[in-house]
């Protein structure tokens, strides 16, 4: 809360007040008047319904710089269970590799591999994409992407990257979920 102006200060002010002119060169024309409209009646019910079920409209266009939300990764394997793949204790499985491959039969390629290891009761398995040839790799960088993808969430339990004696930053040990019993 601001305090009241003391005698003092309300004499000096009115005093610099008394001083001040508009510069000319800065004056602002003055606005035409805008024309009131009189007041509409309300739409009716049945008004806004045909408005609404008219013709469709467009998406509003997305302004300039969006850029869309990331995606899902998935989630991360389990420490204990990442530690027995790391130390060979679990079967890391069967291993696809991906190199010399374009994205389309990569991706292809990984959920047909990854359904049949699932189907065939394996609970871990290892995807070699590469680093690519200066580390920023096409497949490195979708593979995951591919794997949070809802055709393989049924099948995917979890993802991380692989150990260095088993391919480092250019191979991944994806853990499968168990098979359900019929």
């Amino acid at each position: 809360m601001k305090r009241p102006l003391r005698p003092e200060e309300l004499l000096l002010w009115s005093k610099v007040t008394a001083t001040i002119r508009p510069a000319a060169s800065h004056a602002l024309p003055a606005a035409p008047p805008v024309p009131v409209e009189p007041p509409t009646k309300p739409e009716s019910a049945q008004a806004k319904v045909k408005a609404v079920t008219g013709m469709p409209t467009a998406p509003p266009a997305l302004p300039k710089g969006y850029v869309p939300p990331p995606r899902p990764s998935p989630r991360p394997i389990e420490p204990g269970r990442m530690r027995r793949l790391t130390r060979e204790r679990e079967d890391l499985g069967p291993r696809l590799d991906l190199h010399g491959l374009n994205q389309d039969e990569a991706r292809t390629r990984l959920i047909a591999f990854l359904r049949r290891a699932h189907d065939d009761g394996w609970r871990a398995a290892m995807v070699i994409t590469g680093k690519g040839s200066r580390g920023d790799g096409v497949l490195r960088r979708y593979a995951p992407e591919w794997l949070a993808a809802p055709e393989l969430r049924d099948v995917v339990a979890g993802v991380a990257e692989a150990h260095r004696r088993h391919g480092g930053a250019g191979a991944l040990y994806v853990a499968l979920k168990r098979r359900v019993r019929e």
